[in-house]
């Protein structure tokens, strides 16, 4: 195992691999949490059954597709970078794809398969590296930008910081609101532990927030902390459903499978860079088996969908491992083992409310925006499309309108410009195909 991990190579051990990918595991353990809360539509009272996926199957599709995509990550990728269903995906999935088209979340879960089969494809041939390439730098920071407004103002109306208003389209809530000043509560708890630099701060603070809860009787006391894995049942093979479905097969479902497709391209390119940059892997400003680590995400989604989750994807907060001390494939070993292991404690996490995972939502937000600094904002050409994707989503509550705006207006600013040279001939493509995306939605 020390052999095959390269442990001498790489100064590591036993022990500092179990702390980094613990540490890790404690980082984003919030998804277990998080992400049933979402793809269940959780904080929506009036919505159709069909249209909300069973809680238990959820929470057992994220443990399981963060397990295998770590555990593949560790084997093939040997890199200390956990896997598990990408936050703002899930939101995407959730709010866009099921309440806002009216899709069945089968049709959603088929979309991130077919999105995860071309990932896969490009992945072994090749082009996923050129097709990044051709996306400007700055287009790839306002898009994890865009993301982050997104997530952030789910958490504020999830906790009812920010509400619905005639005049103003919204608002501020009643801060007066025993669950709204549940989630302030927990906002300024997380904001305090990560101030102070405390690994696991988002997970650590939905905790500290349950307990208060449970306190003041805002959150049902849980019969028991462990219990029998729920059935994965409801949501298993679902996927495959879509297929035989004439509905699925339309103009906005593909534009729904291409935003799978390039956010995925973005987050893990991101975080595979970041990660393996903080751990001093990177050779000559190049990852080494940066395919089998792009591998390990495809097949992760593609398992993940499966199951009965969102898109799987790379975790910036792998970072928190390395800077325990991980630095090879075995940490995301340990960390796919406590996520097999916190399978069984369904029970307690199932008490959970939107008002105790709103922090998180606000938080990971925040840490999404900082790409904004990165973004040349005295180029007026480069303001333009970047301002426009970053603001689209929120307002939009799209992920796929905010990339195709910017998309459209990139080529039309660099060209106006007379930069059309430094426009790679794939944006013109996208232009088109943006294009026709608007126009056919708008149908």
């Amino acid at each position: 195992m020390k052999k095959y991990f390269e442990f001498e190579k790489l100064g590591t051990n036993y022990r500092r691999e179990f702390i980094g990918g613990m540490t890790t595991f404690l980082a984003m353990a919030y998804i277990l949490i998080v992400n049933p809360n979402i793809l269940t539509l959780a904080d929506i009272q009036d919505l159709p059954e069909s249209l909300r996926m069973d809680a238990g199957a959820v929470f057992v599709a994220t443990a399981l597709a963060a397990a295998v995509g770590s555990i593949i990550m560790g084997l093939i990728g040997k890199y200390p970078i956990a896997l598990a269903p990408g936050m703002g995906l899930n939101a995407f999935f959730a709010y866009t794809v099921v309440l806002s088209h009216g899709a069945p979340w089968q049709h959603a879960l088929a979309a991130v398969f077919i999105s995860s089969v071309f990932f896969l494809i490009l992945t072994i041939s090749g082009w996923r590296e050129k097709l990044i390439n051709a996306i400007p730098v700055e287009l790839k920071h306002a898009v994890g930008a865009g993301i982050g407004l997104f997530i952030t103002f789910i958490g504020l109306k999830n906790a009812g910081i920010i509400v619905d208003n005639p005049a103003t389209l919204v608002g501020l809530g009643d801060l007066t609101n025993a669950d709204t000043l549940l989630a302030l509560f927990g906002l300024l708890i997380t904001v305090i532990m990560l101030t102070r630099g405390i690994h696991g701060a988002v997970f650590f603070g939905i905790i500290i927030s349950v307990i208060v809860g449970m306190i003041f009787n805002l959150i049902d006391t849980p019969e028991r902390v462990v219990g029998a894995v729920p059935s994965v049942a409801p949501t298993f093979g679902a996927v495959f459903s879509a297929f035989g479905d004439p509905s699925f097969y339309t103009s906005t479902m593909l534009g729904i499978i291409l935003t799978f497709l390039f956010v995925d391209f973005f987050d893990n390119a991101g975080t595979l860079v970041a990660v393996a940059n903080q751990a001093g892997l990177m050779k000559e400003n190049k990852l080494p088996r940066a395919g089998r680590a792009l591998f390990a995400d495809s097949i992760a989604s593609l398992v993940g969908s499966i199951f009965g989750t969102s898109t799987t994807t790379s975790y910036i907060e792998s970072s928190a491992g390395v800077a325990s001390g991980a630095r090879s494939g075995f940490a995301s070993l340990v960390t796919a083992g406590f996520f097999l292991l916190s399978l069984f404690f369904f029970p307690l996490l199932s008490v959970v409310t939107s008002a105790v995972t709103a922090p998180a939502l606000i938080i990971v937000g925040v840490l999404m925006v900082s790409s904004l600094g990165k973004i040349e904002w005295g180029r007026f050409e480069i303001a333009v499309p970047s301002f426009l994707t970053m603001i689209a989503m929120p307002l939009s509550s799209s992920i796929a309108t905010g990339i195709a705006a910017g998309f459209i207006f990139y080529p039309i600013t660099m060209l106006v410009k007379g930069k059309s040279k430094d426009v790679h001939p794939i944006m013109y493509l996208f232009f088109v195909i943006f294009v026709l995306y608007f126009v056919f939605l708008t149908e």
